[in-house]
């Protein structure tokens, strides 16, 4: 593989890898709760933020938070574990310069698109463009070392395709 290709999609790989141990700390975050007073949580998270508990948003999180049960808490750690599993194995097999990781890697890139689109259509933010942004490179880099790694398997295929 090039060497940038092979640079760009280690890159990748350490971001999957840090978006695991995010999804490690979010699971664990959510053990941690498990048994709690989560409606006293989030008034004090509001409070610390300073945020008003009257206002819309944070009332809605403070009743989300009330109403939230040890089983689902349980149930979305699970989620946030699975997903760590999933992004550690695709750092893995990026690192490894494996087909299945570069496939795994364009297809869940892939897969976030039409929402990122969708959120630009409906409310133009800056975030918004760099993920989408970030997300299209991402997904770019994957389906180039598919494209080479497709090439170096049959080396007659044409440079363009018209």
């Amino acid at each position: 593989m090039h060497s940038r290709s092979a640079r760009a999609i280690r890159l990748v790989a350490l971001i999957e890898a840090f978006k695991g141990v995010l999804a490690v700390a979010a699971a664990s975050g959510l053990l941690l709760l498990l048994h709690k007073d989560l409606r006293t949580v989030a008034e004090h998270l509001v409070h610390h933020l300073h945020l008003n508990p009257a206002a819309h948003e944070p009332q809605v999180f403070i009743d989300f938070a009330a109403h939230l049960q040890d089983g689902r808490l349980a149930l979305l750690s699970a989620g946030a574990a699975a997903y760590a599993l999933v992004r550690f194995t695709e750092a893995y097999g990026l690192f490894r310069e494996r087909a299945w990781a570069e496939w795994l890697g364009a297809l869940s890139g892939a897969i976030y698109l039409p929402f990122e689109v969708l959120a630009l259509v409906r409310h133009m933010h800056w975030l918004d463009v760099v993920t989408l942004a970030a997300n299209l490179t991402v997904v770019g880099v994957m389906v180039r070392a598919l494209w080479l790694r497709r090439r170096a398997a049959a080396p007659g295929l044409p440079l363009r395709v018209n």
